[in-house]
């Protein structure tokens, strides 16, 4: 037998370390380990962080969708490395890693050779892209570049998972959508909307969803095919995933191209059997919204329409209980409802049924939806004919509501259906809305004050109407308005009082409530359409006598004039001037003729010249007129005279105060204690029959007072001296003048009459030598005054004569203009129709304008534009 021999063991290279188990305790010397050469190091070092930054939970066996684990056959166990069970997962460690440099460390480990470095580096990623600050680190590492070139199908899946789980982390701000945006990410993004993974889908789609909030993406998803992988995606098991489609289609449907895709690829079908679906009720909603943006098209409304969809979709709505759903469904409705063709379809399918039945749901959100539905269908006739006669009075409930939005959208469809519909404006009064509509204009929001304005105006163009909307004070209420701080407020306010404006009643209720300072103000407006509608209040309400009046007293004309300032600051703007405007500035003056010859040196025809006019002379626009009252205090200067009109006797003055006082005697005389009473007085008596004693001497006191208020302003008023003179001048002209059969004679007679009473014919040689002045200024030192009466004056010039004639030819209902020129030069236009050719009968020739001679040729007249009229206006 041989001899055994003993085999000997080869000592361990020199060179190469043994294995060292080691356990840390703090969490830097693990971030520090993501610097080692060692993959296997590495990779525990990377599942150690996982850990550490993350909470693991339970995966479900089918929907673990985010997991925060990798399965047990894929993960490296890191058994030599491991925290202390102290250390909490969350956004604190997540805090604790970024300030130790692991997000930098990482960042090189996610494109490691090694594919277990890699995979464990991009979870870290995924789990921490999270947290704000990693986010925003990320960023600027451009780590969006890495990640999305790992999305390749060679990757594995759990890169695909976390990867994309990071990406839909960044890509919630703009920067980052941009980012993935230019860097190609949709494509491979939308490749992996068919992984098998449940959760690289549902990151997916959720990154696409967050991308396609930007128009360009909006634009390049459609280009790259991704309606059939989402259409795909609504037939998922996860019900999350198939929320995520709907709110991507929801979004990217809002383009016409998308839709005409959607339509292509029967995703109308998909989406309505969604909503028949009773299990998939949670995506009810999502799907109509969707549905709702493809209704739009008058194309896809038609295909909707042919194959039924559209009768099972207001079906849906109708027998629906789901608030969100009935109130988007009125949302879809409404949009739908901007093209003509739509609206036609709709009207057809009987969609305002569906649309007042849901303003009986006890929801507000549902009730805004569907009044915002019935605004946008209003443009439609026949369904505006439809809501008027089942509509309104569901309408008008709601302006009682206590939601302002509510009341709001309510005000908006009467404003609506009222417009150029007078039988809906009588069904808004006979549903008793005009006390509702007037109380909106108190309301808080801006737009229920405007449309409640545009319904009070629609109404206002009924007579009966607008004196029942009268009789709740409007235009007291809209004084507030008025001086709204909202344009729209404004403009709509400022029509409503032209509306209502027409009636003497409204006037004095707007004059009494301080309205006109407002409305003056609005003159202000930059808004073109406040401007002017404040243009057209104006004059509406200027053409009452006691407005102007009025205006002039507020502030001492200060007011009144600044309203003429301004239209007139207007009229000089071609960009800022309306034919409001200058309506406004002609009514305005109109009811001052003295302002407005003075300040534009013209009477036309319809200017009839009353008591109280006077010639102040010539001003520049902008400088307040002097009321006569005021002039005739001032002391006697050597200024120019100024020429007033008065034909009222004091006895004229007494009788117009006795007609209050008679009132006054006819009111007492309704107390019950008077034995003797007029039949009209029993009457009156008799409507108070019922009421107390005291009620009744209560009532009479008031007005007794009222009256005597009356009284006391008439006999406050100043008035101007009578004048004598002026009168007999009219009384002997109407004798001598009015018998005469000819218009044309009465002019020539008139201006011989007014010359002989001014000092006669002058020679056109010796106008120089007519001392006029010095006439003009013995009256002014003999009355101590500038204020002459017209009467007074012996020798006239130019302006003295056509004032005259103008005066008394007002009076005796001849029509002239009376025209100021320069150096007291003045005349009257008038114009008469010629007689016919010789031998020409029955030819109606138009009527010719004539300049009255009044100082030369008393008489002659000059045919308007003929060198004799020139000369006798100018030289």
């Amino acid at each position: 037998m041989g001899k055994k021999v003993k085999k000997e063991v080869e000592p361990p290279p020199k060179d190469v370390f043994d294995p060292l188990l080691i356990e840390s305790k703090e969490v830097a010397t693990v971030v520090l380990m993501l610097d080692s050469p060692e993959e296997e190091i590495l990779a525990k070092a990377c599942d150690a962080i996982y850990k550490y930054a993350s909470k693991a939970f339970e995966r479900h066996p089918k929907k673990r969708l985010n997991r925060l684990m990798v399965p047990d056959n894929v993960m490296m166990k890191s058994q030599h490395i491991s925290f202390p069970t102290t250390w909490h997962g969350g956004d604190e460690n997540k805090v604790t890693l970024l300030g130790l440099g692991a997000v930098q460390r990482l960042y090189k480990l996610i494109s490691h050779e090694n594919p277990v470095v890699r995979r464990n580096a991009i979870m870290i990623f995924g789990i921490m892209a999270s947290n704000q600050d990693v986010k925003k680190l990320l960023r600027e590492l451009n780590v969006t570049s890495s990640l999305l070139s790992r999305l390749v199908p060679e990757e594995d899946v759990v890169i695909h998972e976390f990867a994309t789980l990071c990406l839909a982390h960044m890509a919630v701000e703009y920067t980052t959508k941009a980012q993935i945006f230019e860097q190609g990410g949709l494509e491979p993004l939308i490749s992996l909307l068919g992984s098998p993974d449940p959760d690289v889908t549902k990151n997916s789609v959720e990154c696409i969803y967050l991308l396609v909030q930007d128009f360009q993406s909006r634009a390049a998803v459609c280009e790259l095919n991704v309606i059939p992988p989402l259409l795909d995606l609504l037939k998922s098991e996860y019900p999350v995933i198939q929320l995520l489609a709907l709110k991507t289609l929801e979004v990217i449907s809002k383009d016409r191209e998308t839709r005409i895709i959607l339509g292509e690829n029967q995703g109308l079908d998909h989406l309505l059997t969604i909503l028949e679906t009773e299990e998939f009720s949670d995506l009810h909603v999502e799907a109509l919204a969707v549905l709702g943006n493809c209704l739009e098209d008058a194309d896809t409304m038609q295909l909707i329409q042919q194959t039924g969809g559209l009768k099972k979709l207001l079906s849906f709505v109708g027998v629906s209980t789901v608030p969100d759903i009935q109130k988007n469904a009125a949302k879809a409705i409404a949009r739908a409802a901007c093209d003509s063709e739509n609206r036609k379809i709709l009207n057809e399918e009987n969609v305002e049924s569906c649309l007042i039945n849901l303003l009986e749901i006890d929801d507000d959100g549902v009730k805004v939806a569907a009044s915002q539905a019935i605004s946008a269908m209003c443009e439609n006739v026949a369904s505006k004919r439809a809501f008027g006669l089942q509509g309104i009075p569901q309408l008008v409930q709601l302006l009682s509501s206590d939601d302002e939005e509510v009341k709001e959208a309510a005000v908006m469809a009467l404003a609506n259906l009222t417009t150029a519909s007078q039988s809906n404006a009588s069904a808004v009064a006979e549903a008793e809305g005009i006390k509702p509509l007037v109380e909106t204009l108190n309301a808080e929001r801006h737009g229920a004050i405007a449309n409640a304005a545009t319904v009070l105006t629609n109404m206002a163009m009924q007579e009966p109407l607008r004196l029942s909307i009268q009789s709740h004070g409007v235009m007291s209420v809209l004084t507030e308005p008025l001086r709204s701080t909202s344009s729209q407020v404004q403009s709509r306010a400022a029509l409503t009082v032209a509306a209502f404006g027409c009636d003497a009643d409204a006037r004095s209720e707007l004059r009494n409530a301080g309205g006109l300072e407002p409305l003056v103000e609005l003159l202000h407006s930059k808004d073109r359409e406040v401007r002017r509608n404040a243009c057209w209040a104006v004059m509406v309400c200027a053409s009452d006598e006691l407005t102007a009046v009025e205006l002039c007293r507020l502030g001492h004309c200060v007011l009144f004039n600044r309203a003429i300032d301004i239209l007139e600051e207007i009229n000089q703007s071609t960009a800022r001037r309306n034919n409001f405007s200058e309506a406004a500035l002609e009514r305005l003056l109109d009811n001052n003729l003295s302002q407005k010859y003075s300040q534009m040196g013209y009477l036309s025809s319809s200017n009839v010249i009353t008591d109280g006019f006077y010639d102040y002379g010539k001003i520049k626009p902008g400088v307040k007129l002097p009321s006569l009252e005021e002039l005739s205090m001032q002391e006697l200067t050597d200024r120019r005279a100024i020429i007033f009109v008065s034909t009222k006797t004091q006895e004229d003055v007494l009788a117009i105060e006795e007609k209050p006082r008679r009132v006054s005697y006819e009111l007492a005389t309704l107390s019950p204690l008077t034995s003797r009473r007029s039949s009209r007085e029993i009457s009156s008596v008799r409507k108070w029959k019922g009421k107390k004693e005291e009620e009744k001497l209560k009532e009479v006191a008031e007005i007794l007072s009222e009256v005597q208020d009356e009284i006391n302003l008439e006999d406050a008023q100043w008035q101007p001296p009578p004048d004598y003179m002026l009168m007999n001048y009219i009384n002997d002209a109407s004798k001598t003048i009015l018998p005469l059969t000819t218009t044309r004679e009465q002019v020539v007679a008139l201006a011989q009459f007014v010359a002989d009473k001014m000092g006669g014919a002058i020679e056109r040689d010796e106008l120089h030598n007519f001392s006029w002045e010095l006439h003009i200024s013995e009256i002014e030192f003999e009355l101590k005054s500038n204020v002459v009466p017209i009467g007074k004056v012996k020798k006239g010039t130019f302006c003295h004569r056509a004032l005259l004639f103008k005066v008394i030819a007002d009076r005796l209902g001849i029509g002239c203009s009376l025209v100021r020129g320069e150096y007291n030069r003045a005349w009257n236009e008038v114009k008469l129709v010629d007689d016919s050719p010789q031998g020409v009968t029955g030819l109606l020739l138009p009527p010719q304008e004539y300049i009255v001679d009044l100082m030369f040729v008393p008489g002659f007249l000059m045919k308007q534009g003929s060198a004799e009229a020139d000369q006798y206006k100018y030289i």
